[in-house]
């Protein structure tokens, strides 16, 4: 992404695709800050117009509907790849569409980037190293995946889309950069998501129990969605020598029970703790290895669990007392 790169617009243009998503809506603020131009793609599916609110009134951005399962034809100068459901939820309630986001999107956007000559990033996931066997995860262990559980359609999807990335990049010289994306969290989060960090804050919020699968042994590192966003513009901006993938994510491993705990004791709530069944192929163990992050990007993250718990409380407090479910 170089931002002398010769173009027609008065700005260096990068298309989003997943805008106006969670990560994508604070993605697309961020280039803005940096004078770029942005044109975020969405279809909505999990997407919510509210996330681009207040991007809409800026006159270098543009928000398209669109589903990337079918061809795009724009210009741009780079191209951040981030269209697909994220949270179990979403991505199972329609699996072969989420195939097809990963799969089909991958190679449109691929094609949309080789036509035009231009470096493409894809938003990978730390669910490609499936329940690893290997603690923590780096970039050179291979997973432990089952590909025909209820998660493979975003396992193997991922994967799949990084296989075509590095087959793009050996067979047509295209300037690639892959990020594995661990658990992520922060304003903007779809309240019914499905994921622990919205979950326990929205029941906590509302004096409703915890639900916490299996015995909340099972561990999760948190990453805060400005930290996270730091690591693709970085990645971004490496040589195009550098392709990755690397991994994006916080080292500091938490347990469910501990995140839990941490999120009762900071909202105030009343709420119990309910157990439940531990859902098929739910990793036991994430935690990231970003020795390569940073030595490369210079990158790890800066905010604390607790101090990034207390801005998405707060964020979720005043979505649900808009949507009128707590009292102002």
């Amino acid at each position: 992404m170089n931002p002398n790169r010769q173009t027609r617009w008065s700005r260096p243009r990068v298309l989003v695709t997943g805008g106006a998503g969670f990560l994508g809506s604070h993605l697309c603020e961020r280039l803005l800050e940096q004078r770029f131009e942005v044109l975020c793609v969405d279809n909505l599916f999990t997407g919510d117009r509210r996330n681009i609110r207040s991007l809409l009134a800026n006159s270098h951005f543009e928000f398209l509907r669109h589903d990337i399962t079918f061809p795009l034809y724009v210009e741009t100068d780079a191209i951040f790849n981030l269209a697909c459901p994220a949270s179990p939820i979403h991505y199972q309630f329609d699996p072969v569409q989420t195939t097809k986001t990963s799969v089909h999107g991958a190679i449109n956007m691929l094609g949309l980037a080789k036509r035009l000559k231009i470096p493409i990033l894809q938003a990978s996931t730390s669910e490609v190293y499936g329940d690893p066997q290997v603690h923590p995860q780096s970039e050179t262990y291979w997973g432990y995946v089952n590909p025909i559980g209820p998660r493979a359609c975003y396992d193997e999807g991922k994967r799949c889309a990084e296989t075509l990335f590095f087959d793009y990049h050996r067979q047509h010289g295209l300037p690639i950069k892959i990020a594995r994306i661990f658990n992520t969290y922060g304003p903007r989060m779809h309240p019914n998501d499905g994921r622990v960090v919205s979950n326990f804050i929205v029941q906590a919020l509302l004096n409703k129990p915890i639900t916490l699968y299996g015995d909340g042994s099972q561990t999760r590192s948190f990453c805060y969605v400005d930290d996270l966003i730091e690591g693709l513009l970085r990645l971004m901006k490496t040589s195009p020598d550098f392709t990755g993938p690397v991994n994006l994510g916080n080292p500091s491993e938490f347990t469910i029970r501990e995140l839990a705990e941490m999120i009762l004791q900071l909202t105030g709530s009343r709420s119990p703790i309910e157990y439940r069944p531990l859902p098929a192929d739910d990793p036991r163990r994430r935690q990231p290895d970003i020795t390569l992050a940073r030595q490369t990007l210079q990158w790890e993250p800066r905010v604390p669990l607790e101090e990034g718990l207390r801005r998405t409380i707060a964020y979720f407090r005043d979505l649900l007392q808009e949507e009128g479910g707590l009292p102002a």
